[in-house]
């Protein structure tokens, strides 16, 4: 005869308090503060501003760095919290650290594109930052489409503008093998003429769901399960309710730039052959003679590593270095692997480059 399982007190108590926890943490604490690290806005264009970072004194280095980020979600990822924020750690070193918030985009923009974005925002923040350094060279930081967005703008102001050193970071370049967005994009399947014209503006929810699908289970039940395994521990409670602010805080993507971003990249590879054009101007990487660290993620699932380490083979710098970090493609600027493994990779890198 079988017995009846015994009911466990105590683990159905502590059950109960993670799930009192959870409550706390959806209806009664609001959102965590981010983006912390003392800043100003010196410039100002349509939705977009450009932040400068208060120096931690004394300044150790004449080169300016400006941080660009991709049109998907928020840039303070880059400086969620303090103690595990790469753009605190680079003001600390005593850098002169910048960056390009696009801000959100409404539905008056939707036809911006890849042109507006290189030529317009980037280009106008650059010179921004050159007024206010009274510096003839810069170092630009691209972070996952912002390094596709940087990597344009070096191309095209190669000759007129002192880029003395480029970091790319997750940056999606050969778009030959993307993974399952390769399958899911194809020209075939996807209609995006149709998604862009019908839309406008493209909606973060849609970005989101394209993202997590890439590992479904992963995405969407395991932030819950961790959070209900780990909910007695604040430490852990506190990283999950900032990781979880910025994934939801999600920004739209302006039609035409979707549809150049779909149709030019991912469908039909333009970046890596030179066939970009934006206003009549091609895009030649091999231009690029900057100084270059590329900074892969090795478990990136959204920009795969292979999208990232062509590099070296289509720009003409004479010093570029490749650093494998063992994370993904969140976990290389936020977490563990981001305060030991990143932050002091590029510190290190750069410190010998900016004098």
């Amino acid at each position: 005869m079988a017995l009846a399982p015994v009911f466990d007190v105590k683990e159905w108590e502590d059950q109960w308090k993670s799930l009192t926890r959870i409550g706390e943490l959806t209806f009664k604490e609001g959102k965590p503060a981010v983006g912390l690290t003392p800043k100003e806005v010196v410039w100002k264009k349509n939705k977009a501003k450009l932040y400068r970072y208060a120096p931690h004194l004394p300044k150790r280095y004449s080169v300016p760095l400006l941080c660009v980020y991709a049109l998907i979600n928020k840039p303070y990822i880059m400086d969620l919290a303090p103690g595990n924020s790469l753009i605190e750690y680079l003001v600390q070193q005593g850098y002169d650290v910048y960056l390009l918030d696009w801000g959100e985009f409404g539905y008056e923009d939707k036809h911006l594109g890849f042109e507006e974005i290189v030529l317009d925002y980037v280009a106008k923040a650059v010179k921004k930052v050159q007024r206010l350094t009274h510096s003839h060279s810069i170092s630009l930081l691209g972070y996952c489409m912002g390094g596709t967005i940087t990597s344009m703008y070096s191309a095209l102001h190669a000759s007129d503008i002192n880029i003395r050193n480029i970091i790319f970071m997750a940056t999606p370049i050969d778009f030959s093998d993307a993974g399952l967005f390769t399958k899911w994009l194809d020209e075939r399947h996807f209609p995006i003429d149709k998604l862009v014209d019908t839309l406008g503006l493209i909606p973060p929810e849609l970005i989101d769901l394209g993202n997590k699908l890439l590992k479904p289970i992963t995405n969407f039940y395991g932030p819950t399960i961790s959070l209900i395994d780990k909910a007695h521990d604040e430490r852990f409670v506190s990283r999950w309710r900032l990781m979880n602010t910025w994934v939801s805080d999600g920004t739209p993507f302006p039609g035409e730039a979707y549809r150049q971003w779909i149709k030019d990249f991912y469908q039909q590879n333009k970046l890596v052959k030179g066939e970009i054009e934006l206003r009549g101007r091609r895009v030649d990487l091999s231009n690029i003679t900057s100084n270059i660290l590329n900074i892969i993620a090795k478990h990136d699932h959204i920009a795969l590593p292979c999208q990232s380490k062509v590099v070296d083979n289509l720009v003409s710098s004479e010093d570029v270095t490749n650093a494998v970090i063992n994370a993904g493609h969140i976990s290389l600027v936020f977490g563990r692997s981001a305060t030991k493994e990143t932050y002091p990779t590029i510190h290190q890198w750069l410190d010998k480059r900016s004098g």
